[in-house]
């Protein structure tokens, strides 16, 4: 009893000195300053029952605050941590393991305390140890690894079903394929590819390497660093491999990069912009000259194209023109070809009163007659015709007979005897040219 006592009485004498003391104070003063105030007030907040009662009201006020604060700071709670990497422990030089997640969401219980510490902390991990497990099918365990030890957790999924194969290899040939080609700059052409090897080596399970199709290294126009003539050499270049449906099969390839160098050319040619008047213009005119705003164009393009293109026509409806014109006209980039210097020119056609000149036994030509045929006039008249020349005064003066040239087209005739149209042009564009004779009669026989 004595010692109880003495306790409780440690207790007030504690009491007394931190908050009845302080209070008694607090009100002596209060009182001192309202001495007006009613005597009735300051004799019962001067009794010690009084202060006692204030005072263990106050106690027990800032007990509940604090007890309450301490509860919520100790209050357990949950937090998912999403897409966690999971880590597998295994020979992965003998074995491949199908049906491992990638990533899992983990959920972790305890004190918000707790719950910081162990996301702060650079040891946690996820992991499945498959150590140990043979080829086959094993289930296995996901587990959360983390150093602080009050912390719950749960994984999602917590079980897995894996099947672990032997790894095998098979060597394969290497190809490069070359995509975002139109992000090449049109005036420069890839004359050739070359890369340290042909071969490289992929490596799975053996029904993974059966799927594999073809491995190449997949080269991104859009991504050189310059694009100019000369060598270019392209550094880690990735190399996937395909199925027959080109679809990427998830194999190992060593080495699983590689370098490519490209050899890069601007292969052009110069060529003459030449105005084709199409149509006839009005009756009693005829074209007089032709200016343009540009007689020559560069052509980008392969070697092989550029070879075959000796000018750029560019054709201009004059059909029924009656008085000069001038014509915006936008230039055709010839088949093969990428780009050309300029993409239009201005072209101004002027007329004046028609006149015409007729060219005597100007000789017909046959062409397209297949291989194993030759082709014989059936008279005199069917060897030579009269042209028609339609112009102004001055262009017509300057053609001769040599300048038209007539012509029968013989695509697709064989042995036997046929009435033919007869074509007729001439190298001076601003002039027309007809024929006096429509058709003749040929023979075509076997050589």
């Amino acid at each position: 009893m004595k010692i109880i006592k003495k306790f409780f009485l440690n207790i007030w004498k504690v009491i007394d000195k931190i908050i009845i003391f302080p209070i008694t104070k607090l009100i002596y003063r209060i009182t001192s300053r309202f001495e007006n105030s009613s005597k009735k007030i300051e004799n019962w907040l001067s009794t010690s029952n009084t202060l006692l009662f204030i005072s263990l009201f106050l106690a027990i006020v800032t007990f509940i605050i604090i007890d309450q604060k301490i509860i919520v700071f100790n209050d357990n709670t949950a937090e998912v941590l999403k897409e966690q990497v999971v880590k597998s422990i295994y020979n992965e030089e003998a074995y491949v393991v199908e049906g491992l997640p990638e990533t899992v969401d983990v959920t972790l219980i305890g004190s918000k305390t707790d719950l910081y510490i162990a996301k702060q902390s650079s040891s946690h991990d996820v992991t499945v140890d498959l150590s140990g497990l043979k080829p086959g099918t094993h289930k296995v365990n996901i587990n959360y690894n983390q150093n602080v030890g009050k912390i719950d957790y749960m994984v999602n999924p917590s079980t897995v079903t894996v099947i672990i194969y032997q790894k095998v290899s098979k060597t394969m040939t290497l190809s490069v394929d070359l995509i975002n080609q139109d992000k090449l700059d049109q005036k420069l052409t890839i004359d050739d590819i070359n890369y340290e090897t042909d071969k490289v080596v992929i490596k799975g399970a053996e029904h993974q390497l059966n799927e594999v199709a073809s491995v190449k290294a997949i080269l991104d126009i859009d991504e050189l660093s310059e694009q100019k003539s000369g060598n270019l050499t392209v550094k880690d270049v990735p190399l996937k491999a395909y199925n027959k449906s080109g679809d990427v099969v998830d194999v190992e390839i060593v080495p699983a990069k590689i370098d490519v160098d490209l050899k890069i050319s601007s292969p052009n040619k110069e060529v003459p912009i030449k105005i084709i008047p199409e149509g006839e213009v009005s009756f009693g005119k005829a074209i007089s000259s032709i200016s343009q705003s540009e007689t020559k164009v560069t052509v980008y393009g392969d070697q092989d194209a550029l070879k075959d293109i000796t000018y750029i026509p560019v054709n201009v409806d004059v059909t029924d023109l009656k008085e000069n014109k001038e014509y915006k006209l936008e230039l055709n980039k010839p088949v093969g070809t990428r780009s050309l210097s300029i993409n239009n020119i201005t072209v101004k056609i002027t007329l004046d009163s028609v006149t015409n000149k007729d060219f005597k036994d100007i000789d017909i030509e046959s062409k397209n007659l297949a291989d194993g045929y030759s082709v014989q006039g059936v008279d005199e008249n069917s060897t030579k015709v009269t042209v028609t020349v339609k112009g102004v005064e001055n262009v017509i003066k300057n053609i001769n007979e040599s300048d038209i040239s007539a012509y029968i087209d013989l695509s697709g005739y064989t042995e036997g005897e046929y009435e033919v149209p007869v074509n007729v042009e001439g190298i001076e564009v601003k002039a027309s040219y007809v024929s006096k004779t429509k058709k003749v009669k040929i023979k075509i026989v076997k050589d």
